[in-house]
């Protein structure tokens, strides 16, 4: 074990990398956190998994299969929530397991076995170039510059649905570029943390932070910092140890969700 390794450039760019999508699943998990979309987020890693088997079926790029996966989940969410025959935490949970169902099958077939993409569902981080460390970036500039032109409106939806509609705000189309945001951050955690682990890096910070926060901004910079500090410790501790990188950031936002909790139960 050796300290060395910190300074390689391979390391470097996973740090990089990881630190991109930090900045952006804070924000993104607050508003998933106050409007009680864990298991939606969940759903879309689903549906990203299917996205990367369809990918893999006919040959065109697994990122753009899972964002265009997860999008088309989405909307289909966003059609069926305005039946009432069935409710919607019981459609999350048909289109999630069988989006994952679909994208399992589909690996498998054309694959021979889903346990030589691991690192889908668990992330590869340590082996991100610099192409991949530049689109993270700018994705996450786009997906911030978006956040922040909708804020707002997003906090006041998360706040009272319906007050915000009579307020004027155009629920639907803020609904609808939310999700399309979470669908691209879906796509870019599958190279850091794996499909199956993006809700729990969104959601995780997000609901370690609710207790340091004192407002909505002051809690999204916390479960930023949170995450970044996740994606760190957990990058560290995969490199000395030889721990999976994806799974080790999850457990790094862990332990800091669990002092949180301890810090509040003294207070």
């Amino acid at each position: 074990m050796t300290f060395s390794i910190l300074a390689e450039p391979f390391f470097i760019r996973a740090l990089l990398a990881g630190l991109g999508l930090a900045v952006i699943t804070g924000p993104i998990g607050c508003f998933v956190v106050w409007r009680r979309m864990a298991y939606f987020g969940e759903t879309l890693a689903h549906a990203g998994l299917m996205g990367v088997g369809l990918g893999l079926l006919f040959n065109f790029n697994v990122a753009i299969g899972a964002m265009a996966s997860s999008l088309l989940v989405a909307l289909l969410l966003i059609g069926l929530k305005r039946q009432n025959q069935v409710a919607t935490d019981t459609l999350l949970g048909i289109l999630s397991h069988t989006a994952l169902a679909i994208g399992v099958i589909v690996i498998g077939l054309v694959t021979g076995a889903v346990t030589g993409h691991l690192d889908i569902l668990f992330g590869d981080v340590l082996t991100v170039s610099r192409v991949d460390v530049i689109t993270i970036w700018i994705g996450t500039a786009g997906v911030f510059s978006i956040l922040a032109y909708l804020w707002r409106d997003l906090i006041a939806i998360s706040v009272h649905e319906d007050l915000a509609r009579a307020e004027g705000v155009n629920v639907p189309w803020v609904e609808l570029v939310f999700l399309v945001t979470m669908a691209a951050v879906t796509a870019f955690a599958m190279k850091i943390v794996g499909l199956l682990l993006i809700t729990a890096l969104t959601v995780i910070p997000a609901a370690a932070a609710r207790r340091l926060a004192a407002s909505p901004e002051g809690m999204a910079i916390w479960s930023a910092v949170i995450a970044a500090f996740a994606v760190a410790a957990g990058l560290v501790m995969s490199a000395l140890f030889g721990t999976i990188a994806g799974p080790s950031i999850v457990l790094a936002a862990s332990f800091v969700f669990v002092l949180t909790l301890l810090k509040a139960q003294r207070n």
